[in-house]
Protein backbone atom coordinates (compact mmCIF):
# COMPACT_ATOMS: atom_id res chain seq x y z
CA UNK A 1 0.00 0.00 0.00
CA UNK A 2 1.56 3.67 -0.70
CA UNK A 3 2.43 5.85 2.12
CA UNK A 4 0.17 8.24 1.09
CA UNK A 5 -3.07 6.63 1.47
CA UNK A 6 -2.04 5.43 4.97
CA UNK A 7 -1.52 8.80 5.85
CA UNK A 8 -4.94 10.16 4.48
CA UNK A 9 -6.48 11.18 7.68
CA UNK A 10 -3.12 11.98 9.71
CA UNK A 11 -1.41 15.23 10.03
CA UNK A 12 2.49 14.84 9.40
CA UNK A 13 5.43 16.06 8.33
CA UNK A 14 7.90 14.46 5.49
CA UNK A 15 10.98 14.91 6.77
CA UNK A 16 12.83 12.72 4.30
CA UNK A 17 12.24 10.07 1.34
CA UNK A 18 8.98 10.14 -0.55
CA UNK A 19 5.54 10.07 0.64
CA UNK A 20 5.04 7.70 -2.33
CA UNK A 21 6.92 4.77 -0.85
CA UNK A 22 5.30 1.31 -1.03
CA UNK A 23 4.79 0.49 2.57
CA UNK A 24 4.48 -4.07 3.39
CA UNK A 25 3.99 -4.42 6.47
CA UNK A 26 2.59 -1.52 9.51
CA UNK A 27 4.31 -2.60 12.50
CA UNK A 28 4.74 -1.16 15.77
CA UNK A 29 7.15 -3.70 17.61
CA UNK A 30 10.84 -3.80 16.72
CA UNK A 31 11.18 -7.92 16.98
CA UNK A 32 8.51 -7.79 13.68
CA UNK A 33 10.07 -5.70 11.25
CA UNK A 34 10.10 -6.89 8.25
CA UNK A 35 11.80 -5.79 4.75
CA UNK A 36 9.89 -2.23 3.48
CA UNK A 37 7.55 -2.01 6.52
CA UNK A 38 6.61 1.36 7.81
CA UNK A 39 7.53 1.36 11.86
CA UNK A 40 5.85 3.02 13.80
CA UNK A 41 8.15 4.22 16.64
CA UNK A 42 5.59 4.17 19.63
CA UNK A 43 6.60 6.16 23.04
CA UNK A 44 5.20 3.49 26.24
CA UNK A 45 5.57 3.29 30.14
CA UNK A 46 8.65 1.15 29.96
CA UNK A 47 10.03 1.34 26.20
CA UNK A 48 10.42 4.14 23.82
CA UNK A 49 10.10 2.87 20.14
CA UNK A 50 12.44 5.94 19.03
CA UNK A 51 15.12 3.75 20.64
CA UNK A 52 14.68 0.93 18.11
CA UNK A 53 14.33 3.25 14.94
CA UNK A 54 18.06 2.78 13.52
CA UNK A 55 17.73 -1.22 14.26
CA UNK A 56 14.50 -1.56 12.31
CA UNK A 57 16.11 0.21 9.19
CA UNK A 58 18.94 -2.15 9.90
CA UNK A 59 16.37 -5.15 8.95
CA UNK A 60 14.77 -3.28 6.35
CA UNK A 61 11.88 -0.63 7.48
CA UNK A 62 11.42 1.45 4.64
CA UNK A 63 9.88 4.04 6.28
CA UNK A 64 9.59 5.69 10.18
CA UNK A 65 7.28 7.14 12.16
CA UNK A 66 8.50 9.30 14.74
CA UNK A 67 7.39 12.23 16.98
CA UNK A 68 10.98 13.58 17.01
CA UNK A 69 14.53 12.65 14.28
CA UNK A 70 17.34 11.67 15.72
CA UNK A 71 20.77 12.78 13.61
CA UNK A 72 21.30 9.19 13.71
CA UNK A 73 18.28 8.55 11.81
CA UNK A 74 19.07 11.58 9.40
CA UNK A 75 21.76 9.82 8.38
CA UNK A 76 20.17 6.67 7.29
CA UNK A 77 18.14 5.56 3.96
CA UNK A 78 15.01 5.63 5.07
CA UNK A 79 11.78 7.69 4.79
CA UNK A 80 10.95 9.32 7.58
CA UNK A 81 7.54 11.01 8.76
CA UNK A 82 6.75 13.41 11.57
CA UNK A 83 3.89 13.50 13.70
CA UNK A 84 3.16 14.88 16.95
CA UNK A 85 1.97 12.09 18.50
CA UNK A 86 2.94 8.56 17.08
CA UNK A 87 -0.05 6.76 18.89
CA UNK A 88 -2.87 9.02 17.66
CA UNK A 89 -1.59 8.66 14.11
CA UNK A 90 -0.79 5.10 14.25
CA UNK A 91 -4.83 4.71 15.29
CA UNK A 92 -5.53 6.07 11.34
CA UNK A 93 -2.66 4.21 10.11
CA UNK A 94 -4.02 1.34 10.96
CA UNK A 95 -7.98 2.12 10.01
CA UNK A 96 -6.29 2.98 6.70
CA UNK A 97 -4.49 -0.38 6.21
CA UNK A 98 -7.67 -2.58 7.32
CA UNK A 99 -9.94 0.02 4.46
CA UNK A 100 -11.74 1.06 7.43
CA UNK A 101 -13.49 -1.78 8.46
CA UNK A 102 -15.79 0.14 11.08
CA UNK A 103 -17.36 1.44 8.59
CA UNK A 104 -18.40 -1.66 7.38
CA UNK A 105 -19.92 -2.03 11.36
CA UNK A 106 -22.42 -0.38 13.52
CA UNK A 107 -19.93 0.08 16.36
CA UNK A 108 -21.30 0.40 20.09
CA UNK A 109 -18.17 1.35 22.87
CA UNK A 110 -19.30 1.01 26.20
CA UNK A 111 -17.12 3.26 28.96
CA UNK A 112 -17.64 3.75 32.48
CA UNK A 113 -15.97 2.19 36.11
CA UNK A 114 -18.09 0.01 36.35
CA UNK A 115 -20.62 -2.27 34.37
CA UNK A 116 -19.06 -2.41 31.08
CA UNK A 117 -18.07 -5.96 30.62
CA UNK A 118 -21.81 -7.30 31.86
CA UNK A 119 -23.39 -4.45 29.93
CA UNK A 120 -21.47 -5.89 26.31
CA UNK A 121 -22.62 -9.44 26.70
CA UNK A 122 -26.13 -8.04 27.70
CA UNK A 123 -26.28 -5.89 24.52
CA UNK A 124 -24.64 -8.89 22.41
CA UNK A 125 -27.00 -11.13 23.44
CA UNK A 126 -30.39 -9.10 22.76
CA UNK A 127 -29.11 -8.43 19.53
CA UNK A 128 -28.71 -11.77 18.53
CA UNK A 129 -31.75 -12.79 20.36
CA UNK A 130 -33.51 -10.74 16.96
CA UNK A 131 -31.21 -12.03 14.68
CA UNK A 132 -28.39 -9.59 14.38
CA UNK A 133 -24.76 -11.14 14.17
CA UNK A 134 -22.79 -9.24 16.48
CA UNK A 135 -18.71 -9.31 17.13
CA UNK A 136 -17.75 -9.03 21.04
CA UNK A 137 -14.32 -7.33 22.26
CA UNK A 138 -13.86 -6.93 25.79
CA UNK A 139 -12.12 -7.82 29.27
CA UNK A 140 -12.52 -11.47 28.95
CA UNK A 141 -12.12 -12.04 25.47
CA UNK A 142 -12.63 -11.03 21.92
CA UNK A 143 -15.48 -13.48 19.84
CA UNK A 144 -15.51 -12.87 16.08
CA UNK A 145 -18.67 -15.75 15.13
CA UNK A 146 -17.41 -18.85 16.62
CA UNK A 147 -13.75 -17.74 17.49
CA UNK A 148 -13.16 -16.81 20.87
CA UNK A 149 -9.76 -14.99 21.40
CA UNK A 150 -8.18 -14.69 24.97
CA UNK A 151 -8.38 -10.52 25.64
CA UNK A 152 -4.84 -9.03 27.13
CA UNK A 153 -6.28 -5.47 27.64
CA UNK A 154 -10.27 -4.52 28.11
CA UNK A 155 -9.67 -2.12 24.69
CA UNK A 156 -6.68 -3.60 22.12
CA UNK A 157 -3.79 -1.40 20.43
CA UNK A 158 -5.36 0.53 17.83
CA UNK A 159 -3.68 -1.45 15.14
CA UNK A 160 -5.08 -4.62 16.65
CA UNK A 161 -8.64 -3.25 16.93
CA UNK A 162 -8.78 -2.64 13.58
CA UNK A 163 -7.56 -6.15 12.83
CA UNK A 164 -10.46 -7.56 14.61
CA UNK A 165 -12.63 -4.87 12.81
CA UNK A 166 -11.51 -6.19 9.06
CA UNK A 167 -11.70 -9.87 10.52
CA UNK A 168 -15.65 -9.09 11.51
CA UNK A 169 -16.51 -7.13 8.52
CA UNK A 170 -14.93 -10.30 6.38
CA UNK A 171 -16.97 -13.00 8.60
CA UNK A 172 -20.28 -11.48 7.43
CA UNK A 173 -21.33 -9.52 11.27
CA UNK A 174 -23.65 -6.71 11.59
CA UNK A 175 -22.62 -5.10 14.53
CA UNK A 176 -19.39 -4.84 17.24
CA UNK A 177 -20.25 -4.18 21.32
CA UNK A 178 -17.01 -2.93 22.61
CA UNK A 179 -15.43 -1.98 26.20
CA UNK A 180 -13.89 0.97 26.00
CA UNK A 181 -11.56 2.02 29.21
CA UNK A 182 -10.69 5.12 30.36
CA UNK A 183 -6.57 4.18 29.07
CA UNK A 184 -7.45 3.58 25.61
CA UNK A 185 -8.86 6.92 25.37
CA UNK A 186 -6.13 8.36 26.59
CA UNK A 187 -3.61 7.01 24.15
CA UNK A 188 -5.77 7.11 21.51
CA UNK A 189 -6.42 3.23 21.13
CA UNK A 190 -9.78 3.51 19.87
CA UNK A 191 -9.05 6.62 17.22
CA UNK A 192 -9.30 6.32 13.59
CA UNK A 193 -13.49 5.98 13.24
CA UNK A 194 -16.69 6.69 14.96
CA UNK A 195 -18.90 5.04 17.31
CA UNK A 196 -21.97 4.95 16.04
CA UNK A 197 -23.39 4.32 19.31
CA UNK A 198 -21.09 5.59 22.57
CA UNK A 199 -22.17 4.20 26.08
CA UNK A 200 -21.64 5.38 29.39
CA UNK A 201 -22.59 3.70 32.80
CA UNK A 202 -21.01 5.18 35.76
CA UNK A 203 -18.06 6.78 37.29
CA UNK A 204 -16.30 6.68 40.54
CA UNK A 205 -12.42 7.18 41.59
CA UNK A 206 -10.56 4.49 40.01
CA UNK A 207 -6.87 3.70 38.06
CA UNK A 208 -5.40 5.99 39.73
CA UNK A 209 -2.08 5.93 40.02
CA UNK A 210 1.33 5.67 38.33
CA UNK A 211 1.06 4.69 34.56
CA UNK A 212 -2.56 4.72 34.70
CA UNK A 213 -3.87 8.66 35.79
CA UNK A 214 -2.95 11.79 37.61
CA UNK A 215 -5.81 12.02 39.62
CA UNK A 216 -10.12 11.70 39.44
CA UNK A 217 -9.92 14.81 36.68
CA UNK A 218 -8.28 13.20 33.90
CA UNK A 219 -9.76 10.14 34.77
CA UNK A 220 -13.13 11.54 34.09
CA UNK A 221 -11.67 13.94 31.30
CA UNK A 222 -10.76 10.38 29.38
CA UNK A 223 -13.66 9.01 29.98
CA UNK A 224 -15.65 11.68 28.24
CA UNK A 225 -13.72 11.80 25.25
CA UNK A 226 -16.05 8.94 23.85
CA UNK A 227 -18.80 11.77 23.65
CA UNK A 228 -16.32 13.62 20.59
CA UNK A 229 -16.02 10.12 18.99
CA UNK A 230 -19.39 8.89 18.27
CA UNK A 231 -22.93 10.12 16.62
CA UNK A 232 -25.24 9.23 19.72
CA UNK A 233 -24.49 9.17 23.44
CA UNK A 234 -26.43 7.28 25.77
CA UNK A 235 -25.52 7.72 29.14
CA UNK A 236 -26.68 7.44 32.88
CA UNK A 237 -28.83 10.00 33.64
CA UNK A 238 -28.70 9.54 37.13
CA UNK A 239 -24.89 9.53 37.89
CA UNK A 240 -23.70 12.96 39.47
CA UNK A 241 -20.80 13.23 37.18
CA UNK A 242 -22.54 12.70 33.68
CA UNK A 243 -23.10 16.73 33.27
CA UNK A 244 -19.17 17.54 33.46
CA UNK A 245 -18.35 13.75 31.83
CA UNK A 246 -19.93 15.23 29.09
CA UNK A 247 -19.33 18.89 28.61
CA UNK A 248 -18.22 19.70 25.21
CA UNK A 249 -19.86 16.74 23.54
CA UNK A 250 -20.29 16.21 19.66
CA UNK A 251 -23.01 13.77 19.67
CA UNK A 252 -26.70 13.57 20.14
CA UNK A 253 -27.38 12.29 23.74
CA UNK A 254 -29.82 10.18 25.48
CA UNK A 255 -30.67 9.14 29.00
CA UNK A 256 -31.17 6.23 30.98
CA UNK A 257 -31.82 6.03 34.79
CA UNK A 258 -34.48 5.75 37.34
CA UNK A 259 -35.06 9.66 37.69
CA UNK A 260 -38.10 11.01 36.40
CA UNK A 261 -35.78 12.97 33.51
CA UNK A 262 -34.54 10.39 32.58
CA UNK A 263 -35.45 9.40 28.66
CA UNK A 264 -35.77 5.68 29.55
CA UNK A 265 -36.40 4.83 32.87
CA UNK A 266 -36.54 1.82 35.31
CA UNK A 267 -39.16 1.64 37.73
CA UNK A 268 -41.24 -0.52 40.58
CA UNK A 269 -38.26 -2.62 41.03
CA UNK A 270 -38.64 -5.60 43.23
CA UNK A 271 -35.99 -7.94 44.08
CA UNK A 272 -36.75 -11.83 43.12
CA UNK A 273 -35.11 -15.03 45.55
CA UNK A 274 -36.45 -18.40 44.30
CA UNK A 275 -34.74 -21.96 43.83
CA UNK A 276 -31.41 -20.33 44.60
CA UNK A 277 -31.84 -17.67 41.93
CA UNK A 278 -31.26 -13.70 43.28
CA UNK A 279 -32.70 -11.72 40.53
CA UNK A 280 -34.84 -8.09 39.83
CA UNK A 281 -37.79 -7.26 38.12
CA UNK A 282 -38.98 -3.91 37.14
CA UNK A 283 -41.16 -1.55 34.07
CA UNK A 284 -39.33 0.01 31.61
CA UNK A 285 -40.90 3.52 30.73
CA UNK A 286 -40.28 6.68 28.80
CA UNK A 287 -39.75 5.58 25.92
CA UNK A 288 -40.24 2.03 25.60
CA UNK A 289 -42.86 0.30 28.10
CA UNK A 290 -42.87 -3.55 28.85
CA UNK A 291 -41.79 -5.52 31.76
CA UNK A 292 -38.18 -6.93 32.39
CA UNK A 293 -36.81 -9.65 34.47
CA UNK A 294 -33.25 -9.82 35.41
CA UNK A 295 -31.80 -13.51 36.63
CA UNK A 296 -28.59 -11.16 38.31
CA UNK A 297 -28.97 -9.10 41.79
CA UNK A 298 -29.40 -5.90 42.71
CA UNK A 299 -29.89 -2.31 41.59
CA UNK A 300 -26.57 -2.11 39.32
CA UNK A 301 -28.09 -5.07 37.37
CA UNK A 302 -30.74 -3.16 36.85
CA UNK A 303 -28.77 -0.06 35.52
CA UNK A 304 -26.66 -2.80 33.27
CA UNK A 305 -29.82 -4.12 31.57
CA UNK A 306 -31.52 -0.47 30.90
CA UNK A 307 -28.46 0.37 29.26
CA UNK A 308 -28.27 -2.65 27.11
CA UNK A 309 -31.80 -1.33 26.09
CA UNK A 310 -31.48 1.88 25.38
CA UNK A 311 -28.80 0.42 22.84
CA UNK A 312 -30.89 -2.33 21.35
CA UNK A 313 -34.01 0.32 20.98
CA UNK A 314 -32.04 1.87 18.41
CA UNK A 315 -31.59 -1.49 16.15
CA UNK A 316 -35.66 -1.86 16.73
CA UNK A 317 -35.82 -4.48 18.36
CA UNK A 318 -38.46 -6.86 19.62
CA UNK A 319 -39.62 -6.12 22.92
CA UNK A 320 -40.24 -10.21 23.09
CA UNK A 321 -36.77 -10.79 21.82
CA UNK A 322 -35.36 -8.09 24.62
CA UNK A 323 -37.53 -9.85 27.51
CA UNK A 324 -36.32 -13.16 26.39
CA UNK A 325 -32.45 -12.31 26.06
CA UNK A 326 -32.91 -10.22 29.17
CA UNK A 327 -34.11 -13.49 31.23
CA UNK A 328 -31.19 -16.03 29.85
CA UNK A 329 -28.34 -13.23 30.48
CA UNK A 330 -25.29 -14.80 32.52
CA UNK A 331 -21.82 -13.17 32.17
CA UNK A 332 -18.92 -15.76 33.16
CA UNK A 333 -17.20 -14.40 36.99
CA UNK A 334 -19.78 -11.48 36.70
CA UNK A 335 -22.44 -12.14 39.75
CA UNK A 336 -21.77 -15.79 38.43
CA UNK A 337 -23.68 -18.71 40.20
CA UNK A 338 -22.48 -22.34 40.74
CA UNK A 339 -25.14 -24.41 41.48
CA UNK A 340 -23.80 -26.88 44.39
CA UNK A 341 -26.62 -27.16 46.92
CA UNK A 342 -30.14 -26.38 47.43
CA UNK A 343 -29.19 -25.09 50.62
CA UNK A 344 -27.14 -22.27 49.72
CA UNK A 345 -25.75 -20.18 47.00
CA UNK A 346 -22.53 -19.91 45.90
CA UNK A 347 -21.56 -16.90 43.69
CA UNK A 348 -18.55 -16.08 41.53
CA UNK A 349 -17.70 -12.03 40.98
CA UNK A 350 -14.67 -10.03 39.73
CA UNK A 351 -14.99 -7.38 42.66
CA UNK A 352 -11.77 -6.69 42.70
CA UNK A 353 -11.47 -2.97 44.39
CA UNK A 354 -13.51 -1.58 47.22
CA UNK A 355 -16.01 0.26 45.79
CA UNK A 356 -17.06 -2.45 43.74
CA UNK A 357 -17.03 -4.77 47.06
CA UNK A 358 -19.20 -2.54 48.63
CA UNK A 359 -21.35 -2.60 45.90
CA UNK A 360 -21.88 -6.47 45.46
CA UNK A 361 -21.96 -7.15 48.90
CA UNK A 362 -24.58 -4.43 49.68
CA UNK A 363 -27.07 -5.50 47.00
CA UNK A 364 -26.45 -9.10 48.44
CA UNK A 365 -27.26 -8.18 51.69
CA UNK A 366 -30.18 -7.12 50.63
CA UNK A 367 -31.66 -10.36 49.97
CA UNK A 368 -31.17 -11.68 53.53
CA UNK A 369 -29.19 -14.38 53.88
CA UNK A 370 -28.80 -16.34 56.71
CA UNK A 371 -25.18 -15.03 56.64
CA UNK A 372 -23.05 -13.59 53.66
CA UNK A 373 -19.46 -15.30 53.48
CA UNK A 374 -17.05 -13.49 51.64
CA UNK A 375 -13.97 -15.10 50.69
CA UNK A 376 -11.34 -13.02 48.55
CA UNK A 377 -7.63 -11.69 48.63
CA UNK A 378 -5.96 -8.56 46.52
CA UNK A 379 -3.32 -8.37 44.41
CA UNK A 380 0.38 -7.96 44.64
CA UNK A 381 2.32 -4.85 43.71
CA UNK A 382 -0.56 -2.98 43.85
CA UNK A 383 -1.66 -0.65 46.36
CA UNK A 384 -1.97 -1.35 49.83
CA UNK A 385 -4.47 1.25 50.52
CA UNK A 386 -6.97 -1.08 48.21
CA UNK A 387 -6.34 -3.53 50.59
CA UNK A 388 -7.09 -2.01 53.92
CA UNK A 389 -10.33 -1.00 52.38
CA UNK A 390 -11.51 -4.23 50.65
CA UNK A 391 -10.85 -5.51 54.40
CA UNK A 392 -12.84 -2.47 55.79
CA UNK A 393 -15.55 -3.13 53.17
CA UNK A 394 -15.99 -7.31 54.02
CA UNK A 395 -15.90 -6.82 57.62
CA UNK A 396 -18.29 -4.41 57.78
CA UNK A 397 -20.81 -6.07 55.52
CA UNK A 398 -20.08 -9.60 55.25
CA UNK A 399 -21.18 -11.76 58.21
CA UNK A 400 -17.83 -13.70 57.80
CA UNK A 401 -15.11 -12.82 55.81
CA UNK A 402 -12.13 -15.74 54.41
CA UNK A 403 -9.10 -13.99 53.92
CA UNK A 404 -7.22 -15.90 51.05
CA UNK A 405 -4.53 -15.22 48.11
CA UNK A 406 -5.49 -13.52 44.69
CA UNK A 407 -2.51 -12.95 42.22
CA UNK A 408 0.18 -12.42 44.79
CA UNK A 409 2.78 -11.45 41.98
CA UNK A 410 6.09 -11.04 43.28
CA UNK A 411 5.07 -10.00 46.87
CA UNK A 412 4.48 -12.69 49.68
CA UNK A 413 0.45 -13.93 49.96
CA UNK A 414 1.24 -13.40 53.78
CA UNK A 415 2.27 -10.28 53.84
CA UNK A 416 -1.07 -8.98 51.37
CA UNK A 417 -3.08 -11.17 53.78
CA UNK A 418 -1.84 -9.31 56.74
CA UNK A 419 -3.04 -5.50 55.14
CA UNK A 420 -6.61 -7.11 54.31
CA UNK A 421 -6.88 -8.35 58.32
CA UNK A 422 -5.07 -4.66 59.06
CA UNK A 423 -8.41 -3.56 57.32
CA UNK A 424 -10.98 -6.14 58.83
CA UNK A 425 -9.77 -4.93 62.57
CA UNK A 426 -11.43 -1.43 61.81
CA UNK A 427 -14.64 -3.45 61.91
CA UNK A 428 -16.08 -5.98 64.44
CA UNK A 429 -15.95 -8.49 61.83
CA UNK A 430 -15.34 -11.93 62.05
CA UNK A 431 -13.12 -13.42 59.57
CA UNK A 432 -10.38 -16.70 59.04
CA UNK A 433 -7.23 -16.42 57.54
CA UNK A 434 -6.41 -19.49 54.63
CA UNK A 435 -4.06 -18.86 52.45
CA UNK A 436 -4.49 -21.47 49.24
CA UNK A 437 -7.53 -20.35 47.72
CA UNK A 438 -8.60 -23.99 46.89
CA UNK A 439 -8.64 -24.61 50.52
CA UNK A 440 -10.04 -21.61 51.27
CA UNK A 441 -12.63 -22.31 48.91
CA UNK A 442 -13.64 -25.46 50.17
CA UNK A 443 -13.85 -24.49 53.61
CA UNK A 444 -16.59 -22.16 52.84
CA UNK A 445 -17.98 -24.81 51.23
CA UNK A 446 -17.63 -27.59 53.82
CA UNK A 447 -18.77 -25.37 56.80
CA UNK A 448 -21.78 -23.58 54.95
CA UNK A 449 -25.14 -23.32 56.65
CA UNK A 450 -28.48 -23.39 55.16
CA UNK A 451 -29.61 -20.20 53.98
CA UNK A 452 -26.12 -18.78 53.21
CA UNK A 453 -24.67 -16.92 50.54
CA UNK A 454 -20.69 -17.55 49.70
CA UNK A 455 -19.33 -15.28 46.93
CA UNK A 456 -15.53 -15.95 45.97
CA UNK A 457 -14.36 -12.14 45.33
CA UNK A 458 -11.47 -10.68 43.32
CA UNK A 459 -11.27 -13.56 40.53
CA UNK A 460 -13.99 -13.66 38.38
CA UNK A 461 -13.25 -14.57 34.87
CA UNK A 462 -9.34 -15.15 35.50
CA UNK A 463 -8.30 -18.47 35.40
CA UNK A 464 -5.15 -18.31 36.77
CA UNK A 465 -3.07 -17.04 39.60
CA UNK A 466 0.09 -15.11 39.13
CA UNK A 467 2.82 -15.85 41.22
CA UNK A 468 6.46 -14.33 40.81
CA UNK A 469 5.83 -13.72 36.89
CA UNK A 470 4.28 -17.28 35.76
CA UNK A 471 0.23 -17.91 35.47
CA UNK A 472 -0.81 -21.00 36.64
CA UNK A 473 -3.84 -22.56 36.27
CA UNK A 474 -6.71 -22.19 38.57
CA UNK A 475 -10.50 -21.48 37.67
CA UNK A 476 -12.72 -21.33 40.74
CA UNK A 477 -15.31 -23.50 38.71
CA UNK A 478 -13.16 -26.23 38.43
CA UNK A 479 -12.05 -26.42 41.71
CA UNK A 480 -15.43 -26.34 43.11
CA UNK A 481 -16.17 -29.14 40.67
CA UNK A 482 -13.46 -31.21 41.57
CA UNK A 483 -13.86 -30.25 45.14
CA UNK A 484 -17.49 -31.91 44.17
CA UNK A 485 -16.21 -35.12 42.57
CA UNK A 486 -14.15 -35.73 45.61
CA UNK A 487 -16.93 -35.98 47.87
CA UNK A 488 -16.66 -32.65 49.38
CA UNK A 489 -19.96 -31.40 51.10
CA UNK A 490 -21.19 -28.78 53.50
CA UNK A 491 -21.89 -29.38 57.39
Amino acid sequence: MRLRDLLENADYECIQGTVDAEVSAVIYDSRKVVPGCLFICIEGAKYDGHEYAAEAVEKGAGVLLVSRVSEEIRQKDVTVIRVDDTRYAMAFISAAWFGHPAEKLRVIGITGTKGKTTTTYLVKSILENAGFRVGLIGTIEVIIGDTHIHAENTTPESYLLQEYFARMAEAGLDAVVMEVSSQALKLHRSQGFVFDYGIFTNLEPDHIGADEHADFEEYMACKGLLFRQCRIGIVNGDDVHTEALTQGHTCELETYGTGENCMLRAENMELVQNSGELGVTFRVCGLMDFHAHMPAPGRFSVYNALCAIAVCRHFRIRVGDIQEALRGAHVKGRIERVKISDKFTLLIDYAHNAMALESLLSTLKEYRPGRLVCVFGCGGNRSRQRRYEMGEVSGRLADFTIITSDNPRFEEPQDIMADIREGIGRTEGKYTEICDRREAIAYAISHAREGDLIVLAGKGHEDYQEIRGKKYPMDERVIIRELQESGLTHI
